[in-house]
């Protein structure tokens, strides 16, 4: 018999939903008002996203979000990648101890990391800049991607690489063949906690950048301190894209797996 769920839970789920959800559409709602105020809809106008795209600090803020968070998101996962495959093949001792100091940075407080980094860059006497930001942001999104990746290269069968070998691969193909299609999961679930890691980051991008760079979470704390509307405009843009990166992750996984399905059933039918 199926149980019937009980309707204080019900009106749980849906008090959190709208706790969650409802600042968001409301935010939404109002990146379309026609006048300043932040609590009263007086018509719906475009005004905000004209000026929003006319902004060229806006639009240099959006320049470095976007490719200190790609750039950062290629490099950290290659790094965390091969870290976790190296892990794999090293000693129980060695492994215990690199992924308790990787848990480190990943526990950390994000202000103690962002003072240690900006320490780091003062001694080194690195200018401050575009540099010292995908630098720290590779640093604290690279143990992100060992944290994904680890448990799948953990559950291979550490005989995979040797056979494909003995079968005639070379180290490269059996890397690129045998070992990355199997951890593909973790690869993908890290290369997005990656990039929204790096695109999210406002503490830490605070005290490491300089020379007037900025992203977008430095430019929409600056723009709290004063009524702009303009934040609920680049908030919507940035809800949205988020919104058709989660779809596209969801559906490209499902659709290759139905792809892969129909394969072998093309096959059948075509035999007989």
């Amino acid at each position: 018999m199926k149980k019937k769920k009980s309707l204080p839970g019900i009106v749980y789920i849906v008090i959190c939903f709208l706790f969650l959800y409802l600042p968001i559409f409301v935010t939404m709602i109002f990146s379309f008002n026609s006048s300043k105020s932040l609590t009263k809809f007086s018509g719906f106008s475009l005004m905000w996203y004209q000026e929003l795209f006319s902004d060229a600090e806006i639009m240099s803020a959006v320049y470095v979000s976007v490719t200190i968070a790609l750039l950062s998101t290629v490099i950290s996962t290659i790094l965390g990648t091969a870290t976790a495959i190296g892990l794999s093949k090293n000693k129980k001792v060695i492994k215990e101890l690199i992924i308790n100091i990787n848990n480190i940075p990943i526990m950390n407080p994000d202000i103690v990391t962002a003072i240690g980094l900006m320490i780091l860059f003062s001694s080194l006497k690195i200018e401050k800049g575009y540099m010292t930001m995908l630098l720290a942001h590779i640093s604290f999104c690279t143990p992100y991607v060992i944290t994904s990746v680890y448990p799948k290269v953990r559950s291979l069968d550490p005989n995979l690489a040797n056979a494909a070998m003995d079968l005639g691969a070379t180290p490269w193909q059996a890397l690129y063949k045998v070992i990355l299609p199997m951890i593909k999961d973790g690869i993908f679930a890290g290369v997005l906690l990656a990039f929204t890691m790096s695109f999210d980051d406002f503490v830490i991008s605070y005290f490491v950048t300089g020379n007037g760079v900025k992203n977008i979470s430095i430019i929409v704390y600056n723009m709290t301190k004063r009524t702009n509307p303009t934040i609920n405009a680049l908030s919507t843009i940035v809800i949205l894209v988020i919104m058709v990166l989660l779809i596209i992750a969801n559906v490209v996984p499902a659709v290759m797996k139905k792809r892969q399905k129909r394969g072998p059933e093309a096959e059948q039918a075509v035999k007989v």
